[in-house]
């Protein structure tokens, strides 16, 4: 390898560095995949259909483009349309008004506004968050009790919120293990249900 190659490899890897300490401070650490195969197999792996997980990317992009960065702290999860807000804001009035802003982006079902009337979470709170999201993940590949990325986990002050096409089983057995974790002050399921798992 020569000099220029090592120089674009760290540069490169730095970059990366750099994208994932910044989706951990959000406190919203999701898989990055890189590459078409592994982004395929990713999404075949889903119940959502592939048009669906593409357009629940689009409405967290559209709730927080229309929201702006007025507000401190706001975290939107859109999952098969069913949208999740979670952060902090300064008032009751402004956790209404969001929750109306995100309502109005086409295609959205449903809103579940989970915003605290509070002062913007610190950092360590969100590490920790983060933290949990990742040990929330990781019992679940342990347990092995459904797959794992059936069940998405988001975790605001030590409140975990679970999402997901699930079976009542998977969601009673995820709800399980997300309460067992250490540090896990409450499990909220904002699941949608299905009669029974797809072949």
């Amino acid at each position: 390898m020569n000099r220029r190659d090592r120089n674009g490899w760290r540069s490169g890897a730095a970059a990366v560095a750099a994208l994932l300490a910044a989706f951990m401070l959000e406190g919203c650490v999701e898989a990055v995949i890189v590459g078409g195969a592994a982004t395929g197999a990713f999404v075949a792996a889903d119940r959502r259909q592939a048009e669906i997980v593409a357009g629940d990317e689009r409405v967290g992009l559209t709730a927080l483009s229309r929201v702006g960065d007025r507000f401190a702290h706001l975290n939107v999860t859109s999952y098969n349309y069913n949208v999740l807000l979670t952060g902090e804001v300064p008032d009751a009035q402004t956790k209404a008004e969001i929750e109306k802003i995100v309502m109005r982006i086409p295609q959205v079902k449903g809103v579940v506004n989970e915003l605290q009337v509070a002062g913007p979470s610190s950092l360590s709170s969100r590490g920790n968050d983060t933290y949990l999201t990742g040990r929330v993940k990781g019992a679940f590949v342990t347990e092995n009790k459904f797959q794992a990325n059936h069940v998405k986990v988001v975790t605001e002050s030590a409140v975990v919120y679970l999402l997901g096409l699930v079976t009542r089983k998977e969601a009673d057995d995820a709800t399980a293990i997300a309460r067992s974790i250490s540090g896990v002050k409450k499990v909220v399921r904002v699941f949608e249900y299905l009669p029974q798992a797809p072949k």
